[in-house]
């Protein structure tokens, strides 16, 4: 009985490897076995910051009220808590582009915050 070459099948799998890997540095893109596992360890990357890119822009965009609310001489949490004490439902990242775009109307919800806050 003759041997079982892999034949297209093996070919057509590492073809898809190879297609994964184009644009790798090196032999990352020519060779089957380093592409194989740069591919593996790009997908475990990308899963991982599948999830991370959320946690990156929430605190990027904490950064950014907390620096607004400083210059309104409000701490971060002090303005969160206020915000939350008058009912006033903004999200993270709405509160962040309005402290880039509108300072003016930050400022009007840091001094709504402060009001609460002081009660």
């Amino acid at each position: 009985m003759p041997r079982v070459k892999g034949g297209t099948v093996t070919r057509k799998r590492r073809k898809r490897v190879l297609k994964l890997a184009k644009g790798y540095f090196g032999s990352k893109h020519t060779l089957y076995k380093v592409a194989n596992q740069q591919v593996m360890k790009s997908l475990q990357y990308a899963f991982r910051d599948r999830r991370q890119v959320k946690r990156d822009f929430r605190k990027l965009w904490i950064t950014r009220i907390n620096a607004a609310a400083r210059m309104n001489g409000l701490s971060y949490s002090r303005l969160m808590h206020g915000l939350k004490l008058a009912g006033i439902e903004v999200n993270r990242k709405m509160l962040s582009e309005l402290a880039i775009s509108d300072a003016n109307a930050f400022a009007e919800l840091a001094n709504v915050a402060k009001q609460q806050y002081n009660k």
